[in-house]
């Protein structure tokens, strides 16, 4: 574990299996370009973070990439989010290209020249498949933010990745029915269970995640005062509680809270910040929102 530019680097126990089976079987160089190639693709996360002023707390890296911790989760546009995550991928694509062109200019021996593009193109193409915390699982929560409020896009994108994981846990050992009982994808099936497992986790700390979400709203909503952006009425009526209004919340948006009554008479019109903060302070989620009014 290293500090650099006030981020902690550090290395996936997941990927010290890899090293030291790549140790032990003789790839040692194959290993250094694999380490060089995740460590180009998450930097290009980092650099694309930092431009858009995010405060990277840590980055882990893994075989196929890593996961970057930032301070302001959850509060980030999806649109930078995005942006954000198909960065690592693209350093696959320059770094493909260079390893393929410098093999057909002879300036690299052929086979080496294969394999690091073909690392590259396999790393980059694995980072984009919808499932969290890879590349393609930001995609996919980013996309899903656009038309789901933040706490069903949390559900939602987990639930995805939960599946996809268990498809890819049973790919990798369908060839065991096949070959009685040989063949089986141990690379495939290790990366299919953390994944699995990462994901497992998440689904069990949604309120948690939920919480962060709140936590950083403020920030996320000074940003739409000062930027002068478009409010979102969210409508509730008067026995609606706070937990319900919070979970309307979308990603990208500035809400104000309107309390109607059935036949249509409003009541009250709350800020989002008069919600979020009537809920942190006191932590009670069931009250009505209408006695945030009073």
């Amino acid at each position: 574990m290293i500090r650099v530019a006030g981020i902690t680097w550090s290395i996936h126990p997941l990927f010290v299996l890899v090293m030291m089976a790549s140790v032990m079987t003789g790839y040692f160089v194959e290993l250094i370009t694999l380490f060089a190639i995740v460590f180009v693709h998450e930097l290009g996360h980092v650099i694309t973070a930092r431009g858009f002023g995010w405060t990277v707390r840590e980055v882990k890296l893994l075989p196929f990439g890593g996961v970057a911790e930032v301070e302001e989760a959850g509060s980030l546009p999806s649109k930078e989010d995005a942006i954000v995550a198909i960065a690592g991928p693209l350093q696959n694509v320059w770094m493909g290209a260079v390893a393929w062109t410098f093999g057909q200019l002879g300036l690299w021996n052929v086979e080496w020249s294969d394999y690091v593009w073909r690392a590259n193109v396999m790393i980059g193409l694995f980072n984009l498949l919808p499932i969290l915390p890879l590349d393609g699982g930001k995609l996919m929560q980013a996309a899903l933010s656009q038309t789901l409020a933040f706490h069903q896009t949390l559900v939602w994108a987990i639930r995805i990745s939960l599946v996809l994981s268990i498809i890819m846990i049973g790919y990798a050992i369908v060839p065991v029915v096949y070959s009685g009982g040989m063949g089986i994808q141990f690379n495939l099936l290790t990366v299919g269970l953390f994944l699995f497992f990462t994901n497992w986790t998440a689904y069990r700390h949604i309120p948690f995640l939920f919480l962060r979400f709140l936590t950083n709203r403020e920030m996320a909503s000074s940003r739409s005062i000062t930027k002068g952006a478009w409010a979102l009425p969210i409508i509730v009526n008067k026995r609606h509680t706070v937990s319900a209004a919070l979970r309307l919340f979308k990603r990208d948006s500035y809400h104000l809270v309107i309390v109607m009554e059935e036949q249509g008479r409003i009541l009250a019109v709350l800020p989002e910040q008069r919600v979020v903060n009537g809920f942190l302070s006191d932590g009670k989620a069931d009250r009505a929102v209408l006695d945030l009014f009073m």
